[in-house]
């Protein structure tokens, strides 16, 4: 039987007989932890937040915020968890729960737990000045009203500088001294009264997941688990086993080359999102990632939601795809024989199929430079954020001096039976200025080629007029200074 060992609330705790299956929501409840809640069990609410022990891109440890009812057990391996009844010190109460209940940020309670967890995690995150407030944005509150919780918040500030100052005794803060544990090779197999074995497997180099990739090829890929896991929850699917990538340090790598920035698949968007801030010159020139990234659900998923599981769904509706697309992004794809560059519009082959061999990872995202002059990534939904898209747009152009476009890809999401471009749009203005005339026959072009279906999001109808009226407001853009992008 499949035993997993971690850290929890500081001390040695043993999950035993575990399913792979299993999440670590349910298992926290099982065991008595029931503080972390069950809200929506796909990582819409964050009431089952907890914080994981993790090491950040300056190699410093910190917490991250999680949403436990996405995360396996298995998954959780050989590492620490704080769950809410973690957060306290001894007997008394944590700045963060002492601060929700003075501003009255707290009535039922069903989603305080998760607040808490989530701002003690941005209480030893932020290195000084205010917390920053999108650390709650996955965090949603149904009676209480969000003011005094932001009050809250921003009350931590003071008494966060206050206890550094002061040197106050903390030991989840002395544990941050000490480096997060190094994720090990993971191999359990579980099984129950003659059922079939189910596996979960957690390899820590490149050619070892490729030889479990290549042995055990009914092994599904998991890469964050935030779609993946949400099929056990709400579909009650159950996997024969899963090949996890997450401890692959090959699929981690980042690295600002003269001809592309090349993006591990396992590189979560909550890292790339950090990246792109803190090196502003990458930043700036790539507007498409900075205007998607803060719209891709919440900091709960983008601290576990990696490129490489976006791509690997393909889903017509995921947000990467339209906006890597525009970039003309390539995907590399490994095995124990090959290593091969396929770009990434000829990676969708149909609904949920791709390229990917059955016995291929993907291991990069590479963007080409130079990156494209103008980028925009436009997502229609039904709230501005934390919400899945109904049409999603990456487009991107260059033009000469004269004013003549060298280059356009318009990209869309949730338009076909997979991530599309536009290409006879595009050609269209290839070597032409852009005159209204032009325009319109882009925006024809563009109807034609794309065939958008009707479903519960929204209609072929809806969807067509939004591929309208999005090419529509690019142009316009076109004629408008650039807004500085708020990545906050």
């Amino acid at each position: 039987m499949a035993d997993v060992r971690f850290v929890l609330n500081g001390a040695p705790h043993v999950a035993r007989d575990v399913d792979p299956n299993a999440t670590l929501l349910e298992h926290l409840r099982i065991v008595g932890l029931t503080g972390t809640k069950e809200g929506c069990a796909e990582g819409e609410c964050g009431a089952c937040a907890v914080a994981l022990l993790a090491r950040a891109p300056d190699g410093s440890t910190r917490y991250e915020a999680v949403n436990a009812c996405l995360l396996l057990v298995a998954a959780v391996e050989g590492r620490e968890v704080v769950s809410v009844e973690g957060v306290a010190r001894g007997t008394a109460l944590h700045p963060c729960q002492t601060e929700m209940a003075r501003a009255g940020g707290s009535q039922c309670g069903y989603c305080t737990p998760g607040f808490v967890v989530s701002l003690f995690a941005e209480y030893y995150r932020a290195k000084d000045g205010a917390l920053d407030q999108e650390c709650i944005a996955g965090n949603l509150c149904r009676c209480t009203g969000y003011r005094p919780i932001r009050e809250a918040t921003e009350r931590l500030a003071t008494i966060r500088a206050k206890e550094i100052t002061e040197r106050t005794p903390d030991p989840q803060r002395s544990r941050l001294d000490r480096a997060a544990p190094e994720l090990a090779s993971v191999s359990l197999t579980s099984s129950d009264n003659g059922a079939p074995a189910r596996r979960f497997v957690r390899p820590t180099s490149l050619p070892e997941a490729c030889r479990v990739r290549a042995s055990e090829p009914s092994l599904t890929i998991l890469s964050g688990g935030t779609d993946l896991v949400v099929e056990i929850n709400q579909r009650h699917k159950r996997f024969d086993g899963f090949l996890s990538l997450e401890g692959v340090p090959e699929l981690r790598v980042w690295q600002d080359t003269p001809a592309h920035l090349i993006i591990g698949a396992g590189v979560s968007l909550a890292e790339i999102e950090e990246r792109l801030r803190h090196d502003r010159s990458l930043g700036a020139a790539l507007p498409m990632l900075e205007e998607l990234l803060p719209l891709f659900s919440s900091r709960l998923i983008r601290t576990r939601a990696t490129f490489g599981g976006n791509l690997g769904t393909a889903s017509p509706i995921g947000d990467g795809p339209p906006a890597l697309l525009g970039l003309g992004a390539e995907l590399v794809l490994v095995s124990l024989e090959s290593r091969r560059v396929v770009p990434l519009d000829a990676f969708f082959l149909d609904y949920r199929k791709t390229a990917l061999a059955k016995n291929e990872l993907i291991a990069e995202i590479r963007i080409p430079k130079p990156f494209p002059a103008t980028q925009r990534f436009y997502k229609v939904s039904k709230r501005k954020m934390d919400d899945i898209s109904t049409v999603a747009a990456g487009f991107s152009m260059d033009r000469d001096d004269r004013g003549n476009v060298t280059q356009l890809r318009l990209a869309f999401g949730g338009v076909a039976a997979t991530p599309k471009r536009s290409v006879g749009a595009e050609r269209v203005l290839l070597g032409k200025p852009i005159t209204p005339d032009a325009v319109a026959r882009v925006r024809a072009h563009a109807l034609a080629e794309l065939t958008p279906i009707d479903d519960h999001r929204g209609s072929a109808r809806y969807r067509r007029a939004m591929i309208d009226r999005l090419l529509q407001r690019f142009f316009a853009d076109l004629a408008a200074p650039a807004q500085p992008v708020d990545v906050r």
